[in-house]
């Protein structure tokens, strides 16, 4: 189960302005991390601070280039699921890599605003935007596609299958 408060953006969020070319060279994680969506939202490390850890987002969301830090900055710095009316398909496959819950529900997204309080169950395909009492169907991700995710990536789910 997932629960938190939303921050919203709107469609064509690309992966340059959630995490800027400028700062690729940056090898440290948490650095990095730093400038996760400065270019488009200067307070978005405070919405954190005040609660947030859920991104809705409208259509394609993570468009653009293929970089793997676009998810990997987001969940690093602290957001536990992105809900999205659509995701660029590169974003989606990075996102479930590293581990960081995403889920498609356009209804969801057009319904809700800002700091909106939701709830999800991705195993049990269940959304709910507890701020206005509404709760939608999600299609689950197929079982392996969780458990991946519940171990905190591909990397991480290959380490514990792999037996030496």
């Amino acid at each position: 189960m997932i629960d938190g408060k939303t921050i919203k953006y709107g469609d064509n969020v690309d992966t340059d302005v959630i995490i800027p070319a400028r700062y690729l060279n940056i090898s440290d994680t948490w650095e990095l991390t730093t400038h996760c969506m400065e270019d488009l939202d200067s307070e978005y490390f405070n919405k954190l601070k005040g609660g947030s850890s859920i991104i809705v987002a409208g259509k394609n969301f993570g468009c653009g280039s293929s970089r793997e830090h676009a998810p990997l900055v987001i969940k690093e710095s602290g957001i536990k699921l992105v809900i999205a009316e659509t995701f660029a398909r590169i974003f989606y496959r990075n996102a479930i890599n590293i581990g960081l819950t995403i889920i498609e529900c356009p209804k969801a997204v057009l319904e809700a605003d800002d700091e909106d309080v939701f709830s999800a169950d991705p195993k049990k395909g269940i959304l709910t935007n507890k701020t206005k009492g509404k709760t939608y169907s999600i299609i689950p991700f197929p079982e392996f596609m969780q458990e991946i995710i519940n171990a905190g990536g591909l990397v991480e789910y290959t380490k514990k299958r792999v037996t030496l």
